[in-house]
């Protein structure tokens, strides 16, 4: 019985000389995890909140738009905006918004809620569909030079042929049709053959205006040869009888 408690003693004393060499490392390292794990979580209840207060925003530009409520969206989107520019409803609520804006003639809103998506949205598609419309509000302005510089932004592949045909919208504007041209066919070879818009840029090639050299290498049209007179009629012969 002696031995057994010897024995027990000294497995204590290893168990006490361990833990006083590696008891507080190990308390660092639950410490560690539990404080990993707590921040983990909240950060899943943070974002989770953030998700659901910019969606009621998100909804509240929808609303003011379907119920011509000019003031509610410019509030609804300076707030989420503000406070929610991380999520995924900020860039698609000003996209929302400049639309809206822009169908209300406000040019100025629209091109400031486009460019913020440009610069601040998370999402390459997003992105591309901010370039287009802000290259769009450019074109609508007159500003060609802008538009063009809109338009050279980093943009997936598979929106190569709209940027290309938009392009072809500012050269034509400016009354380069070569370069309209160029532009147009390029977006051609690039745009889905199925879809419609591919329709509208073949449209737009083929109303551009023939080139003027084009135009003066081509032969004149032969005008048609004038009749013949006809022949005079035979005299009568000498010695006929009248």
């Amino acid at each position: 019985m002696a031995a057994y408690d010897l024995d027990e003693q000294e497995k204590l004393g290893d168990l006490k000389a361990w833990w006083s060499r590696w008891g507080n490392v190990l308390s660092g390292i639950i410490a560690v995890i539990a404080l990993a794990f707590a921040g983990t979580q909240g950060y899943k209840w943070w974002n989770a909140k953030q998700a659901a207060e910019a969606a009621t925003l998100y909804f509240a530009i929808s609303e003011g738009i379907n119920k011509n409520e000019t003031a509610k969206i410019k509030d609804a989107t300076a707030q989420l905006l503000e406070k929610f520019p991380s999520t995924g409803y900020a860039p698609r609520g000003a996209l929302l918004a400049a639309k809206a804006a822009f169908d209300a003639g406000d040019m100025a809103t629209a091109q400031t809620h486009l460019s913020w998506v440009v610069a601040n949205g998370k999402e390459d598609e997003l992105k591309a569909i901010g370039r287009l419309r802000l290259a769009t509000v450019q074109l609508d302005q007159k500003k060609f030079d802008d538009a063009l510089a809109t338009l050279d932004g980093k943009h997936p592949a598979s929106f190569e042929g709209l940027f290309l045909d938009l392009r072809g919208d500012v050269f034509k504007l400016q009354g380069k049709s070569a370069d309209a041209k160029t532009a147009y066919e390029a977006a051609l070879a690039k745009l889905d053959p199925k879809g419609q818009q591919k329709q509208f840029t073949q449209l737009k090639l083929d109303s551009l205006p023939a080139p003027v050299a084009a135009v003066i290498a081509a032969p004149a049209a032969t005008p048609a040869a004038a009749p013949a007179p006809a022949a005079p009629a035979a005299a009568p012969a000498q010695g006929a009888k009248k």
